[in-house]
C-alpha cells in the first residue's frame, strides 16, 4: 500500500467514526477467513461435498484475497480510498448473502471468491484510513488496537463457526454479515474523510498473470487425486499456471510500476523472511484445514465443542503478546521467528504422533500449546522485522507482498495436505481419516521446518535493527 498522507482528519467524532468503520469491517472480514473451518463438515453434508468442494471453499477465498491485496489498495490510491474502501464493504456483504442461500458447493465458492476481493480492498485500505485520520502522536495506540482487532476475528473465528453451527445453521455464519455490512457501507461514505494516494498506475496486466497463474497450480493440486497426477486434467492447468507465474516475474521485472518489485527480493533478509512466513502458512493452515474436521468427524465433537478445544491453540498470540514483544526488543525478532517456526512444527508433530481414533483431548493439548506458542513467535516480531530490513519508501509494497505470499502458503498448503490426506484416507469412516490425516501432517511438519531453516537465513545484523527503531504496526492477516 502506498505511504500515508500525514494530514490527521478534522475533529475527534470523525476519528472516533473512522476508527469504529474501519475496525468493524477489518474483524468482518478478518473472521471469515477462519470461521467456516469448524462448518466445513455440515456444508458437506448439506451440500453433498467432496474434499476438492471443501478445499475450494476455504481457498477460493484466500486466492481471491491474496493476488487482489495489493491491487486493492493501488485502486484506493487512484479512485479514491473511502470509495474503495466503501465499495469492498459492500462486494463483502453482497456475497456473504449469496454464500448464505448458496443451493449447492459450485455458488458457495464463487461466493467465497468475491468475498475474498472484497476483503482484499478492506484490510489494506482500513489501515490507511486509520493512519491517516488519527494524529501521528496517537498512532501507535489506534494501530496497535487495529492489530488487536485483528488477531482477535482470526482467534474467534473457529469458535464462532462452531457456535453458529451448533446453535443454528452453517449459513448465518455467512448471514451475520449481512446487516453489519448494511450499517457500514453509508457510515463509512457519511463520517469518512476522503483521501487519495500518489500512486497513479494500476499494474492490471500483472495482476491478470499472477492470478491465472496461481488458479492454475491450484486447479491441478485440488484435481490431483481426483483425476490422477498423470491426467491431462491436472498437468495441463500446472504447466500453463506455472507459466503464467514465469511470465509474471519477467513482466513485473521490466514493469514501469511493478505490483511486485522483483528487485526486492535481491534483500536476503526480505527473502528469507517472507518464503519462510509463505511454508509457515502451507504447513500450519493446511492442517488447521483437516484437523477441525478430525476433531468433529472422528473424535466426536459438535463444532462449538471443536471450535472450544482449539482456542488453546487460536488464542495462544494474545497471551504471549505481553512476554514476546518486550523480548523481541532485548534479543531481535530473527531469534524469535525460528523459534516459532520450529515450535509449529514440533507441535505439529505431535499430532501427528498421537492422532488415533480413540485418543484423548488431555493428550492433545501440548500440541495445541506448542503450535499456539510456535505462532505467537512467528506472528509478533514479524511486522517490526520485515519494515527493518527495507528501506521507508518500499515498506507499504513489502508489507503487501509478505501478506500476499503468506496467504498463499495458505491456499497451497491447504491444496498440498488435502491431496496428501484424499491419496492415503478419506471420510469413509475415522480409520480411514486417520490413515489421510496422518502422512498430511507430516508434509506440515516438513513444511514449517524448513520455514524455520529458512528464517535462519535472515542477516543477523539486518535483523537486529528491529531493536533499534520501532517500526509501524502492520496487519499480521491468516
Amino acid at each position: 500500500m502506498s505511504q500515508q498522507q500525514a494530514r490527521p482528519a478534522n475533529g475527534s467524532r470523525t476519528v472516533l467514526w473512522t476508527f469504529l468503520a474501519s475496525s468493524f469491517a477489518l474483524f468482518m472480514a478478518s473472521l471469515d477467513n477462519l470461521v467456516v473451518t469448524t462448518a466445513l463438515p455440515s456444508i458437506r453434508e448439506d451440500l453433498d461435498a467432496g474434499i476438492s468442494e471443501l478445499e475450494w471453499t476455504v481457498n477460493a477465498y484466500t486466492l481471491s484475497f491474496a493476488v487482489l491485496l495489493m491491487l486493492g489498495a493501488a485502486l484506493g490510491d487512484r479512485f479514491g480510498r473511502r470509495r474503495i474502501f466503501a465499495t469492498g464493504i459492500g462486494i463483502f456483504t453482497v456475497a456473504s448473502a449469496i454464500a448464505a442461500i448458496a443451493p449447492n458447493s459450485e455458488t458457495l465458492i464463487v461466493a467465497r471468491a468475491l468475498q475474498g476481493a472484497g476483503a482484499a480492498a478492506i484490510l489494506p485500505l482500513s489501515l490507511t484510513i486509520l493512519t491517516r485520520a488519527v494524529a501521528p502522536e496517537k498512532r501507535p495506540m489506534a494501530l496497535g488496537l487495529w492489530g488487536g482487532i485483528n488477531g482477535l476475528a482470526v482467534a474467534l473465528g473457529p469458535l464462532v463457526g462452531g457456535a453458529v453451527v451448533e446453535h443454528g445453521s452453517w449459513q448465518w455464519i455467512f448471514w451475520l454479515n449481512v446487516p453489519l455490512g448494511l450499517i457500514l457501507v453509508p457510515l463509512t461514505l457519511r463520517k469518512v474523510d476522503e483521501s487519495h494516494g500518489p500512486n497513479s498506475r494500476l499494474d492490471l496486466v500483472g495482476t491478470v498473470l499472477v492470478s491465472l497463474g496461481l488458479l492454475g497450480l491450484v486447479f491441478g493440486l485440488v484435481r490431483g487425486e481426483g483425476h490422477g497426477w498423470s491426467s491431462v486434467g491436472v498437468i495441463a492447468p500446472i504447466a500453463v499456471g506455472a507459466a503464467l507465474i514465469a511470465a509474471f516475474v519477467g513482466y513485473e521485472r521490466r514493469a514501469a510500476q511493478p505490483m511486485l518489485p522483483m528487485a526486492m527480493f535481491r534483500n536476503r533478509a526480505f527473502t528469507a523472511l517472507t518464503f519462510s512466513g509463505l511454508l509457515m502458512f502451507a504447513g500450519v493452515f493446511g492442517s488447521i484445514f483437516l484437523l477441525t474436521q478430525y476433531l468433529q468427524g472422528v473424535q466426536g465433537y459438535s463444532p462449538l465443542d471443536a471450535g472450544l478445544r482449539i482456542l488453546p491453540w487460536t488464542m495462544m498470540p494474545v497471551v504471549i503478546a505481553p512476554l514476546a514483544g518486550p523480548l523481541s526488543a532485548r534479543i531481535g525478532g530473527r531469534p524469535l521467528v525460528v523459534a516459532g517456526l520450529a515450535l509449529s512444527a514440533a507441535g505439529l508433530a505431535w499430532f501427528a504422533l498421537t492422532a488415533s481414533t480413540d485418543v484423548t483431548y488431555a493428550e492433545q493439548i501440548p500440541a495445541l500449546i506448542l503450535s499456539g506458542l510456535g505462532m505467537s513467535l512467528y506472528f509478533i516480531p514479524t511486522a517490526g522485522l520485515l519494515m527493518s530490513v527495507v528501506r521507508t519508501d518500499q515498506q507499504g509494497v513489502a508489507s503487501g507482498a509478505n501478506n500476499a505470499l503468506r496467504e498463499l502458503g495458505g491456499v497451497l498448503g491447504v491444496a498440498v495436505l488435502a491431496s496428501v490426506f484424499s491419496s492415503n484416507g478419506g471420510f469413509a469412516s475415522p480409520r480411514s481419516f486417520v490413515d489421510g490425516l496422518v502422512p498430511a501432517l507430516w508434509v506440515g511438519v516438513a513444511l514449517a521446518g524448513v520455514g524455520s531453516v529458512t528464517a535462519a537465513l535472515i542477516p543477523r545484523a539486518r535483523a537486529e535493527t528491529a531493536t533499534e527503531a520501532p517500526a509501524p504496526k502492520v496487519p499480521i492477516g491468516v
